[in-house]
């Protein structure tokens, strides 16, 4: 065995650790092969770039939005019937998502501001050390649309919402009007909670 060696210049095991090595090269984590598509585990730098990267990609998507509606769709403000369950409009929403604690005071865009970018600086720090693709992007949603809606307060004074979905003939009112960063951080959330159903299979044994 030892002359073998000595021949062929290098070790036989050689190849393999270097196959092991390479996907931590790449920013991954071997071994966590469990759970739903997109839960491959990520190094650090992978996790917190890909949550950016979605971040962004939600925040362009959403103000570029707003801004068709603002400029190109009402002007003048009116309902646009688009199928018999959805309508644009345009409503100016003081609360949160979906007109939850809406207020009149002056203070409020700002409040709600601040509180939205301090969540959002937490979400950041804690995509650093999301362990899989799929737990990283929907934080990454979260804060893009977080970011999104605070931009229209400071702007506004509210955020602008213009997507309009009810039932129709069922006498009930319409859902509250939305946008894209509503959407965004709606589904971000519902992510996070499926992503965390298969925390405990991930982890090693």
């Amino acid at each position: 065995l030892v002359e073998h060696e000595d021949r062929g210049g290098h070790d036989e095991r050689e190849p393999q650790r270097r196959s092991l090595a390479e996907p931590r090269r790449r920013g991954m984590t071997v071994g966590a092969d469990s759970g739903p598509p997109g839960t491959a585990r990520l190094g650090e730098r992978a996790a917190l770039r890909l949550a950016l990267v979605v971040a962004a990609a939600i925040f362009v998507l959403d103000q570029l939005s707003k801004w068709v509606i603002l400029e190109l769709v009402m002007d003048p403000p009116r309902i646009i019937p688009v199928l018999p369950f959805f309508n644009l409009v345009l409503v100016h929403n003081r609360g949160v998502s979906f007109g939850l604690f809406d207020s009149q005071s002056q203070w409020g865009p700002y409040l709600l501001s601040a509180v939205a970018v301090a969540v959002s600086i937490a979400l950041v720090l804690w995509a650093r050390r999301a362990d899989s693709r799929m737990l990283a992007a929907a934080l990454g949603a979260i804060v893009g649309g977080a970011i999104g809606n605070v931009v229209d307060r400071l702007r506004f004074g509210a955020v602008v919402d213009f997507l309009d979905f009810y039932l129709p003939g069922s006498g009930l009112p319409h859902w509250p009007a939305f946008n894209v960063a509503d959407s965004a951080i709606v589904i971000g959330v519902a992510v996070v909670a499926l992503d965390g159903l298969f925390a405990a299979r991930r982890k090693p044994n």
